[in-house]
């Protein structure tokens, strides 16, 4: 009987030990499956990031761009300015001048 009780407890003994490399090689596949998920979020993540990347040094470039503009617009107001204050001086010598032949104009029509 002895025999019979060693075999008997052996088999147990396999058993638990087929039991617990079950649960092992069960919570290793989950921590495969963790892994693999989370490598692809991270995938996804980075994919993500490069995209936003492209953007925003899209958007500088574009920002970088709306400032040359404005420098270009500005230097050309400035220029407009700079015009419009030469044609005022002009004007303002054109109406003194104006104004001189008109007094000489009536001082000769008095005289006659």
């Amino acid at each position: 009987m002895m025999l019979s009780q060693y075999r008997g407890g052996k088999e147990m003994m396999s058993t638990g030990v087929e039991v617990k490399i079950n649960r092992l090689e069960s919570i290793v596949e989950q921590i495969g499956e963790a892994v693999l998920s989370t490598t692809e979020t991270i995938e996804s993540l980075a994919n993500r990031l490069d995209t936003l990347s492209v953007q925003v040094e899209e958007q500088g470039k574009q920002v970088q761009q709306q400032g040359y503009q404005i420098f270009a617009l500005c230097d050309a107001v400035q220029t407009l300015a700079e015009s419009q204050d030469n044609s005022l001086q002009k004007l303002t010598q054109l109406t003194e001048t104006l104004d001189k032949l008109m007094l000489m104009l009536q001082g000769t029509d008095e005289e006659a």
